[in-house]
């Protein structure tokens, strides 16, 4: 599928004022995507488990204007406050959609959104928040073509999110979303997020991820920054085949349900993703202390008491504690008893794979 297939050529409907609320949720990465070329097109294929208590509320109203500009006008409020310092993300946003959503102009937006999670410490709050507002967008595409099918609505919400946060294009749908062309994965595409057609094991169903704060602030290298230091990496097309390579291992493993083999490959995944930051020039460590001893508590735990659990990383040093469900309470205690002194203020959020975004 090209892009062109995006194009909207002709409205049936006309609509004034109103709004729509979507929730939106993260996403949190099994085989990662860091890297990326042209409009925001993944280097190599990711999978990821769709989160569903960690999620972003945005509330989008829209007002017709008497007559067009040639200015997108809008204001944005993040948990009930004016935030200005958010504008040109989303400014750069729509100019990337205009092409494919030409009636943004022709309103007046005030964007009202909220996260259950602290903004940007690691949990992908981009993937969150620039879903929500492209599905918020596609609502009112969908109002404007009723015939409009719920297949090429997630696709296109999708496509759009992906141009405001790659990562964005998988948190449409759940609970497994692949991303980027891989030859063992029908109908995935570079353009946007499918879900896993493979046959999955009920080991992973209902799959637990607990995300221990390790350190609330703003990230020192936003990921944007990271993702470009990719291009003249000196491991970056190693890193590429390495990550297609166990993605093509992983989607048997979740067939069979091995969940040892399943370990293997995602802490694997989440330490190369943190070795591409420290061995990039400029190079940095988004890690933190607390971090590597979670990590090592982790796998003295695993080896002890023959569990299951283990760790995943994101763009961050906050640590996604991945376990099956069946482990849910023993882990949790373990989680309470030994982990929470190395979270920032001993906070935890308690999360689960989910099915997708819901529109309120």
């Amino acid at each position: 599928m090209k892009e062109s297939h995006f194009i909207a050529t002709n409205y049936s409907n006309q609509i004034e004022n109103g709004s729509v609320t979507w929730q939106s949720p993260s996403n949190i990465a099994l085989v990662k995507y860091w890297g990326k070329y042209g409009q925001q097109l993944p280097k190599n294929t990711s999978i990821s488990f769709t989160l569903n208590n960690c999620n972003t509320l945005t509330e989008l109203k829209y007002f017709l204007k008497d007559s067009p500009s040639t200015t997108f006008d809008f204001e944005v409020y993040f948990e009930s406050e004016k935030k200005d310092e958010f504008k040109p993300k989303i400014e750069s946003f729509f100019e990337r959609i205009e092409a494919y959503i030409p009636f943004l102009k022709q309103y007046r937006f005030e964007i009202h959104t909220k996260n259950t999670f602290p903004h940007s410490s690691g949990i992908a709050s981009s993937a969150s928040g620039m879903s929500a507002i492209a599905l918020c967008i596609m609502s009112m595409e969908k109002l404007m073509q009723p015939e409009m099918t719920e297949d090429f609505f997630n696709q296109k919400a999708s496509f759009l999110a992906r141009l405001g946060s790659g990562s964005a294009c998988r948190s449409i749908e759940g609970e497994l979303i692949v991303w980027g062309e891989h030859e063992n994965i029908k109908g995935s595409s570079q353009l946007y997020g499918i879900q896993l057609p493979n046959n999955v094991h009920d080991n992973f169903k209902n799959y637990q991820d607990t995300i221990l704060l390790v350190d609330k602030g703003k990230k020192q290298v936003s990921s944007t920054v990271g993702h470009n230091l990719m291009i003249n990496h000196l491991f970056a097309e190693q890193r590429f085949t390495q990550a297609n390579e166990n993605l093509s291992k992983l989607i048997p493993i979740l067939e069979n349900g091995e969940v040892s083999e399943f370990i293997k490959i995602v802490e694997s995944e989440a330490l190369s993703l943190h070795a591409m930051m420290m061995t990039s020039m400029p190079y940095f460590i988004l890690m933190k202390p607390n971090t590597l001893e979670i990590i090592n508590r982790i796998w003295t735990y695993r080896k002890e008491q023959q569990s299951n659990v283990c760790f995943t990383l994101d763009a961050g040093a906050n640590v996604h504690v991945l376990y099956p469900e069946n482990e849910k309470d023993t882990v949790l205690n373990f989680i309470k008893n030994e982990l929470t002194p190395f979270c920032k203020n001993g906070e935890f959020i308690v999360d689960q794979v989910g099915f997708g975004a819901i529109q309120k």
